[in-house]
């Protein structure tokens, strides 16, 4: 719709220059098509004369006298008005809302699709969980806003590939293995002090006990440091085997799973500092490697190799992120918790030394998740192993509320998750309010099918009788969802797939308890079904991309 109607504003600009009513400017650029936040005010506005007037040394009301003139015999306008110091006010015809409805229905599934983002190639790199315990719920969460960001980049057109990222090296690691080797021991019988530093969770005790019936008692005798590899390997395996059963389960694909060892064993970590070196931006003190990230927008500057030399995280960041450019994407999208926030200046500053432009790579960061249940906070700390998991809150209230849920909010909001909100059949739920809006339509062509109604061919349809103002209205938001699907994706924002399904669910609520889709009338009968069509047709899609399935009965 909006650029339908910056289309039309231009095309009537050059006509006007064609003619020589208007200086021969060339269009610039600014020029935005907006919906006004009041009704009456139309149904979309440009700014197009504001921007033009002063290349053009006119009045911009003038201009946009000269340009509404020029589109006066336009029937899809009813009307369009000069507004204020210059702002066009379209207001469609509702002949131009009826066929809207045609365009939705000939799309079907690839409405809300557009070609936005083609030719650009994009890398979303989420969840990314050390594999040292089950999924939580916070890393659901970030799942929910990856996978569905996917989903909606790629209905607005652009190459998108998913990615996992493993930190499968480290002193995480050697604590997790340590933690299984110690629990494997007091399995075995063995009086066994368990450090506070160590994984405490349930699932340790698990890892141990099946490593015990492949194994017995082999490692018994063994010391720490003869066999800590084994325990790190057995329990990464173990872990991130469960880790890939939950997020198949929660819908979640990723077509890589990038390891962070990969970039040790080959050198590409020590051949990226080299690299730096000779950019001139990695210096030495006090025995460690230092990284200049002070000079490229970071508070400080960062240590990549220490005096010991072991490298640091950061170092392994830097070659990722090199690695990913260097894979051939136009755009990086990190998804990350809240808790990495420092994170992003020093990474964008390794960005921009080895030359490519930060502005390139996107964080988007994902705050907590209040779990809440009987009005209480649930207690969540993964070391400790008093958390819920992604898997239990599943088990729980389903794949369906959990995504939606999740995905109701801005991500770097915090989120309160009712566990008992999430249980209900009602249209408190969220998630419930919108599906259930697809399935009462659902119940109206399966009682136009009991009653013996046959619903038309399309061409066949008359939609003019579609005439009410809640119709009209109706009409005009489902003609949206393109726009929303276009918004989401360029400011990656997946929330607001569901804002927008959430609207049009009471829309379609309150329409539904007004008037009846299938009556005395035939050819009101029809349209109205045709109406009801569309409309699960878009619920149905806008669903889909969050991952959300769209029922035929609730």
């Amino acid at each position: 719709m909006r650029k339908m109607i910056k289309t039309v504003v231009e095309d009537a600009y050059k006509r006007l220059v064609e003619k020589g009513e208007l200086p021969g400017e060339p269009v610039g650029s600014g020029h935005l098509i907006s919906v006004p936040k009041q009704e009456e005010h139309g149904d979309y506005a440009s700014n197009f004369a504001l921007v033009m007037a002063s290349r053009l040394k006119m009045p911009p009301r003038q201009v946009a006298e000269k340009i509404r003139d020029a589109l006066a015999d336009n029937e899809d306008f009813q009307q369009i008005d000069v507004a204020g110091p210059g702002f066009l006010n379209f207001f469609f015809s509702t002949n131009f809302w009826q066929k809207s409805l045609r365009e939705i229905k000939a799309l079907g599934a690839k409405f809300g699709s557009t070609e936005d983002g083609k030719g650009k190639k994009v890398l979303v790199e989420f969840v990314s969980a050390n594999p040292t315990g089950p999924l939580h719920v916070g890393h659901g969460r970030g799942a929910a806003v990856g996978d569905s960001l996917c989903r909606i980049l790629r209905a607005a057109g652009y190459d998108v590939e998913s990615e996992y990222y493993i930190n499968d090296v480290g002193n995480q690691m050697k604590t997790l293995g340590r933690s299984v080797y110690l629990r494997y021991q007091e399995l075995l019988g063995r009086e066994i002090d368990f450090p506070d530093e160590c994984y405490k969770g349930d699932y340790i005790k698990d890892i141990a006990q099946e490593i015990i019936d492949e194994h017995g008692d082999k490692f018994l005798d063994e010391d720490l440091d003869s066999c800590l590899d084994f325990f790190i390997e057995q329990a990464v395996s173990r872990i991130f085997s469960g880790i890939k059963e939950d997020l198949s389960l929660f819908r979640v694909h990723f077509d890589n799973w990038f390891s962070e060892r990969t970039l040790h064993e080959s050198g590409y970590v020590e051949e990226t500092i080299e690299e730096l070196k000779a950019k001139g931006v990695i210096y030495e003190k006090d025995g460690a490697l230092w990284f200049r990230t002070s000079d490229f927008g970071d508070e400080k500057d960062r240590v990549v190799k220490r005096s010991n030399g072991v490298l640091t995280y950061f170092a392994a960041d830097i070659a990722y992120h090199r690695q990913k450019f260097q894979r051939g994407y136009d755009l990086l999208v990190n998804i990350w918790g809240a808790d990495h926030h420092g994170y992003v200046p020093r990474v964008k500053a390794a960005v921009k030394a080895l030359g490519y432009n930060p502005d390139n790579l996107n964080v988007l960061l994902v705050q907590l998740v209040n779990l809440i249940e009987g009005g209480k906070l649930k207690a969540m700390s993964t070391r400790a192993g008093e958390f819920v998991t992604l898997r239990q809150v599943l088990d729980d209230v389903g794949v369906d509320a959990t995504r939606f849920i999740f995905l109701t909010r801005k991500c770097d909001s915090h989120l309160d998750f009712d566990l008992d909100v999430a249980r209900k059949q009602s249209q408190e739920n969220p998630v419930y309010y919108v599906q259930y809006a697809h399935a009462r339509l659902c119940s109206v062509f399966a009682t136009a099918k009991e009653r013996g109604i046959e619903v038309r061919p399309a061409s066949e349809v008359d939609l003019s009788r579609l005439d009410d103002q809640e119709e009209i209205g109706l009409m005009k938001f489902l003609s949206r969802f393109p726009d929303a699907v276009s918004g989401s994706a360029k400011n990656l924002e997946p929330h607001r797939i569901s804002y927008y399904l959430t609207e049009l669910a009471g829309m379609l609520h309150k329409y539904y308890t007004k008037h009846r889709f299938i009556g005395d009338d035939p050819e009101l009968t029809q349209a109205r079904l045709f109406l009801a069509d569309v409309t699960r047709t878009v619920l149905k899609n806008g669903l889909e991309l969050l991952g959300v399935d769209a029922p035929e009965k609730m």
